[in-house]
């Protein structure tokens, strides 16, 4: 399977927007303590959340195509089909299909709620990660305004992998914190 260095080489290659790449290193991480909070392949698992949006640059975001480029990009790597898969249909608009494995659950709400953590913390006075506590980012969740381009649903998807919403946070928050310095968090 395709490593971890291969992998950030290839997320270098093709994304030049700075927070971009933290977004798939805090996706990354995300689908780490995910896979190992459901018991999952956590390698595979953290790959696809640093690879999901590997085309956002090459399709400008388009929802009708990002996501779909992803698997032309890794066409020649020995990836999983499963992560091929779960990156295809992270975006449903451009897949036209409903998410339904807990693979593909995990990782649309685990790299959404990134946004939102991300932005909770930015509001906190010391703009450091390990102040936000869970509550925060669901009293912030109910806020439409707040980070509004942050799809709610799409985060409460984590309630189909059988982990309700706080406890959903606590678990992204946790995994995030190793690396908030190489966020900027």
């Amino acid at each position: 399977m395709l490593d971890r260095d291969k992998a950030l080489e290839l997320l270098h290659a093709y994304i030049k927007n700075e927070k971009m790449i933290s977004h798939c290193l805090a996706s990354e991480a995300v689908m780490r303590g995910l896979a190992r909070k459901l018991g999952r392949d956590e390698e595979k698992w953290a790959l696809a959340g640093l690879l999901h949006d590997l085309d956002v640059e090459i399709t400008n975001a388009d929802p009708n195509v990002h996501g779909l480029q992803t698997e032309i990009l890794l066409k020649d790597q020995d990836i999983d089909p499963d992560i091929l898969d779960a990156i295809r249909m992270h975006n449903e608009i451009a897949s036209k299909k409903e998410r339904t494995t807990e693979f593909q659950h995990a990782l649309a709400a685990g790299e959404t709620i990134t946004g939102l953590i991300f932005a909770t913390t930015y509001v906190y006075p010391d703009k450091k990660l390990t102040s936000i506590k869970p509550k925060s980012v669901v009293k912030r969740m109910k806020e439409k305004a707040f980070a509004a381009t942050v799809n709610r649903e799409t985060i409460m998807e984590c309630e189909k992998i059988g982990i309700p919403i706080d406890e959903f946070a606590a678990v992204c928050i946790q995994a995030m914190l190793p690396i908030a310095d190489q966020l900027g968090l």
